[in-house]
């Protein structure tokens, strides 16, 4: 599998696949990852996830994300909590992903035509995520 340089670009709010380490494997949904560096990602767990007791831990992880046009890969690092409860969202702890590595699973046999497409129902939820990924745009600068 090819390895790239820096992390690609993806559209705000693109769902991708968190997969974290200790004990069976396990793997969320996540929407508030946001491309805070060429190898930072930031994102942003409820308070109450498992995954976020496994990345105190042992903040080993992997990112996936799969979106198009043809864009796959996955991001593996460690994870460190930079807020818990986030200032501008207490019911979430804001993370920050250090990339040590990114496969690229894109190839010349296939290509990605779309990615998940998902979308709030609900209306609160809705402008809480938007609310959390806005601070983590703002942690970034």
């Amino acid at each position: 599998m090819a390895e790239l340089d820096a992390l690609p670009e993806w559209p705000p709010g693109t769902a991708a696949i968190l997969g974290t380490a200790g004990g069976a494997p396990h793997a969320i949904p996540v929407s508030t990852a946001y491309r805070a560096g060429p190898r930072t990602i930031l994102f942003a767990l409820a308070r109450r996830r498992e995954s976020l007791e496994r990345l105190r831990t042992d903040p080993r992880c992997a990112l996936t994300v799969l979106a198009a046009p043809d864009l796959a890969f996955t991001a593996h690092g460690r994870a460190v909590i930079v807020e818990d409860p986030m200032a501008a969202a207490g019911r979430v702890a804001a993370l920050r992903l250090d990339v040590e590595s990114v496969q690229d699973h894109t190839h010349a046999a296939f290509t990605i035509e779309a990615g998940v497409r998902w979308r709030w129902t609900d209306r609160d939820a809705e402008a809480a995520d938007a609310q959390v990924r806005a601070a983590l745009a703002a942690l970034a600068r």
